[in-house]
């Protein structure tokens, strides 16, 4: 039943405060009519038996106390069609492409909820991304969160493009248990530029990968408050395709620092308490009920694998968003600012990056047998030689034995070639591996000490095979 109220009180930011004789409900679609004609979307935030606040899509501007307050008895619900992939649409939800409205086969609220742990089938496949680095360091398994820790300039647009149109699923993984499922990419965009979004849009449609995603878009000018909407959205669409249609989803959401400074204006707005650094003290509990969404359910062929991307403010991942981010999700990837300068692409650290799920989603049967070995053993040899690199500043690589210098040298082999690809390059995880195997058969096979032997015989390369492998890796 519809409400209607003459009775605001207080405009605040992208708030607006008003008097009710009878409660409503939390999250409830409010329609806020200014004294020109002018409707405006909002929510319930905050509700008493004597006052509620709302927090305003489109902006509190031309609102004021003569604006009539029209709460609908309903919350904010999300058109489902399988129809949605090709589609763009606002930070809202609704199409800012061009096309068609939705005609949906069903609608779902957005709050929804995370996966009920009894639920929940623990994520055991592989998805490729075509980027060595994660492939081959940092696996990402389906039904995973796998967050990017990123800088303020730093190229993780670019390395989110790469994502969304190289993801697939292997064709050994589709022979799986929950194979023969389609694969798609919900893109969700919080707070970027116009000049972004450009980018953005220019890359999907060009490289075709808009055919088999969705994309969510709010720019930097659209209010704030609508950030706390958008990837809301997102995962509302991508449980519908992965649980209902049988779709593996994966979904990007960038970026996340955007999101949690409109929880912080929110707060402001609010006169909270505020947390850490200004932040609301429920920031965790807020994060957890988008994260928490990821994951697979028994039973049901589809999952919902998140990359949520963040900028550290100051680069710091002490910082509220990327510590929570961190404590909620399984690993993270590190884009690095010095591997930016020096021109790698995409610049990404390995050393304090990690997968917690890579080691169930790989090996035989998902990947190759070698990969784990492979893996521990690169980490180990790269580990090494970037402490080498502290002493080289004080003594000089002279100084230094035979040993020391053949780590050195696969330090800079590892950065110049395996994590250097390019952001056009899509690497098969197989051309990964035998990629490995070529720097690290640049060292004594006695080094290999996390590899066992068995393997080394198979695989380790000869002088004779290395340009070979290096040709297919490009």
């Amino acid at each position: 039943m519809q409400k209607e109220y003459e009775t605001i009180t207080e405009i605040s930011g992208p708030l607006v405060f008003a008097e009710i004789d009878e409660p409503v409900g939390y999250d409830e679609i409010v329609e806020i009519e200014t004294p020109d004609g002018g409707l405006r979307r909002g929510q319930v935030l905050e509700t008493t038996s004597e006052h509620v606040a709302i927090q305003v899509f489109e902006g509190t501007s031309g609102i004021d106390r003569n604006s009539s307050v029209r709460f609908l008895g309903e919350t904010l619900q999300m058109p489902l069609t399988e129809e949605l992939l090709g589609r763009v649409l606002s930070g809202s939800g609704e199409p800012i492409d061009g096309g068609p409205q939705i005609e949906p086969d069903e609608e779902r609220e957005i709050v929804g909820a995370a996966i009920n742990p009894t639920a929940r089938e623990y994520p055991e496949e592989f998805i490729q991304t075509g980027v060595a680095a994660i492939d081959g360091m940092n696996t990402l398994i389906r039904g995973q969160k796998l967050p990017i820790f990123s800088g303020s300039g730093l190229p993780h647009n670019e390395l989110a493009l790469q994502i969304a149109r190289q993801a697939t699923v292997p064709e050994e993984a589709e022979a799986g248990d929950s194979g023969g499922s389609e694969f798609a990419v919900i893109f969700g965009a919080m707070g970027i530029t116009a000049e972004e979004a450009n980018e953005f849009m220019a890359d999907f449609e060009r490289t075709g990968a808009l055919e088999r995603s969705v994309v969510f878009m709010n720019l930097a000018d659209d209010p704030a408050v609508e950030r706390t909407v958008t990837p809301r959205l997102a995962l509302t669409t991508a449980e519908y395709l992965a649980f209902d249609e049988g779709y593996h989803v994966l979904v990007i959401l960038t970026d996340m620092t955007n999101y949690c400074e409109a929880l912080r204006q929110i707060g402001a707005a609010r006169e909270e308490v505020p947390g850490r650094r200004g932040y609301p003290g429920y920031m965790y509990t807020d994060l957890a009920t988008l994260y928490e969404r990821a994951g697979r359910i028994e039973g049901r062929a589809g999952s919902v694998t998140q990359i949520p991307i963040l900028t550290m403010p100051g680069d710091d991942d002490t910082h509220p968003i990327p510590d929570l981010t961190g404590y909620i999700t399984e690993g993270q990837i590190y884009v690095d600012r010095g591997l930016n300068s020096q021109g790698i692409e995409p610049p990404i650290n390995v050393l304090p990056s990690l997968s917690r799920l890579m080691d169930d989603g790989i090996g035989e049967g998902y990947t190759r047998e070698d990969h784990g070995d492979v893996s521990d053993q690169l980490y180990a040899a790269y580990a090494e030689g970037e402490d080498l690199r502290d002493l080289v500043n004080i003594v000089g690589r002279e100084a230094l034995s035979e040993r020391d210098n053949e780590y050195l040298d696969f330090a800079d082999a590892f950065e110049a070639e395996f994590v250097q690809q390019g952001y056009d390059t899509n690497r098969e995880v197989e051309a990964t591996l035998d990629l490995g195997w070529e720097l690290l058969s640049d060292l004594p096979p006695e080094e290999l000490n996390r590899i066992d032997e068995e393997l080394i015989e198979e695989y380790y390369v000869g002088e004779d095979e290395s340009e070979t492998i290096e040709a297919e890796a490009d």
